[in-house]
């Protein structure tokens, strides 16, 4: 196949298109920073606090409508032993947004956090908030490699455009926007990726769906045709695995720190709260193409196209399912369009991934702990390196195809099996401290491990009930066991919190061997220290009038 100039000049606009979105964003970043009283650090991680309601919409969509979403429900619904049961993406999305307007944007938001590990650093001190950081930013790097994977092999398909060109450019052109501006500049190339994404995959859907090498999806929906139903069936054995995948990707959610940097720049509780519940609904939406993408790939008699047989499932192909419908069921000026869509996804995934990791690094890890009087000029300078790094580890890594898979499982556990537990646990329960939250991480770390992974190869140590050979010959824990070790560590951080605070406040050990100072004294002392660091972050805890208080919530940083 020729190099498709046409496609490339397409997307070489919508680069230019993206990039001078970013520098736009970049110079309203700069004019906020004269205008307001507030730090730099916290206009460039945060918008000052500022960003109206609708962009906050979009840019949280953005941010989990990603190359892995649009790829990954088409992927599922034309898989043959899966189907669209199990393109779960959408639905748990909701419950991410809901669960997070509900209970968790308040009091991120009336504390006006810079970052999610900021509660950590605040009750259990640098040393064990610093070990919590480590899988959120692992995390990010394999996110950015991973939305990089799905843009390399898309265009590879449509384009014919090397895999390594087309990750390094659209590195360095989301790197560089990110640089420019900040989280302006993510959130603002966010609403035209949005967009982008929405328009082009339903100008895509009509052509698939009129393909004459395409039964009618209604008409495959439930019945063998070329392939195994695409609706898919839920046997009553796989119910623990597939409670077990929806939890994940609903409860995971909550435990990124991207989610909370679009909380936190809202310029009220309010505003963030319903920012939360409005993208909850845009991601059922933006789902739909996908759905009907791999619905149509199942129904195509792939041997009556171009593509030839073996069908893209027999090839191993099925994980690139949705460029490879775009390339063959669709006309070649339809099918630029559509990768159009898939590297808007990307972009605006990236981006998120970036910020999101620089903002750990920069503000929990250089400012509280290695410099703590760093200059406002210097923590830019921070900020900036971080993306940078972030940018290149995961580029890298797109290189390196089985160490992100492990790197990638690693960062989605943790997310869920470590941090959501621990996140509960220190905004909700009072009694939670740093010895239960050590023994919750590493019991939860430790029964991770030990329960295996089929996709790297990892065999379970530990054998739930269920454990059995999936369809493609590996040994697989159908039982829910990622909730249960979940749930484990829960349990054991407050268990051991309880436990430790009896020891120490009765006087059952001398307070010399309280490392995490969880005495009575010492923990007035703590929350003393807390409130000043909070209120160098203009945050008022303490504050007795309401109306006061209800302002400073209400208002942003400047």
């Amino acid at each position: 196949m020729a190099l498709n100039v046409t496609g490339l000049a397409v997307m070489a606009v919508f680069y230019v298109l993206i990039l001078a979105t970013g520098i736009w964003a970049s110079m309203r970043s700069k004019k906020e920073e004269k205008k307001c009283t507030g730090d730099g650090m916290e206009i460039t991680l945060l918008a000052g606090r500022n960003i109206n309601l609708l962009v906050g919409i979009f840019t949280l969509t953005a941010t989990w409508v990603g190359g892995g979403f649009i790829l990954g429900i088409a992927e599922a619904v034309y898989n043959p032993t899966l189907g669209l049961v199990w393109a779960l993406m959408p639905v748990p999305y909701v419950l991410t947004f809901f669960l997070g307007g509900f209970f968790f944007a308040k009091p991120m938001r009336e504390n006006k956090y810079v970052t999610m590990m900021d509660p950590f650093q605040l009750k259990y001190g640098n040393v064990l908030s610093s070990a919590l950081i480590f899988p959120a930013l692992v995390a990010d790097v394999l996110w950015v490699a991973r939305t990089l994977v799905s843009l390399g092999g898309t265009m590879s398909v449509i384009l014919d455009l090397s895999y390594v060109y087309s990750i390094i450019i659209s590195s360095v052109v989301a790197i560089v926007y990110t640089l420019l501006g900040g989280l302006y500049s993510v959130a603002y190339t966010d609403v035209i990726q949005l967009i982008l994404i929405f328009a082009s995959l339903w100008v895509c859907v009509p052509f698939m769906i009129t393909n004459p090498n395409s039964l009618d999806i209604s008409l495959t929906a439930f019945n063998q045709t070329f392939q195994a139903p695409w609706v898919g069936k839920l046997e009553p054995r796989d119910v623990g695995k597939w409670i077990d995948d929806f939890l994940v990707l609903g409860l995971g959610g909550l435990a990124y720190q991207a989610f909370y940097q679009r909380i936190l720049s809202a310029s009220s509780c309010t505003q963030a709260q319903v920012t939360c519940f409005a993208s909850s609904a845009f991601c059922l939406v933006l789902g739909i193409p996908s759905v009907l993408i791999g619905a149509v790939a199942a129904s195509t008699d792939w041997n009556r196209t171009s593509y030839g047989s073996p069908t893209p499932y027999e090839r191993g192909q099925a994980g690139s399912i949705l460029p490879i419908a775009l390339q063959y069921l669709t006309p070649a000026y339809i099918s630029v369009i559509g990768i159009g869509a898939v590297a808007a996804a990307v972009m605006s995934s990236m981006d998120s991934a970036l910020l999101s990791s620089a903002s750990l690094f920069s503000s929990n890890i250089y400012k509280n702990i290695i410099r703590k009087q760093a200059s406002d000029r210097e923590m830019q300078w921070v900020i900036r390196i971080s993306v940078v790094v972030v940018g290149l580890a995961g580029t890298a890594l797109t290189f390196l195809d089985s160490s992100v898979l492990v790197f990638w499982l690693v960062g989605v556990d943790m997310s869920y099996t470590i941090m959501f537990p621990q996140l509960v646990c220190v905004l909700f329960f009072k009694v939670s401290n740093g010895y239960g939250a050590t023994v919750g991480y590493i019991l939860g770390l430790v029964l991770r491990i030990l329960s295996g992974e089929p996709l790297i190869g990892l065999p379970p140590a530990i054998q739930f009930p269920g454990l059995r050979t999936d369809p493609e010959g590996k040994l697989t824990q159908y039982f829910p066991f990622r909730t249960t070790i979940m749930l484990i560590s829960l349990v054991s951080i407050l268990l051991f919190s309880w436990l430790a605070s009896i020891v120490f406040n009765k006087g059952l050990l001398s307070e010399k061997w309280d490392v995490f100072k969880i005495n009575r004294k010492q923990a007035k002392a703590a929350a003393a220290a807390a409130a000043r660091a909070m209120e160098n972050k203009k945050v008022h805890p303490d504050n007795k009038n309401p109306a006061v208080s209800k302002q400073l919530l209400d208002t942003t940083s400047c």
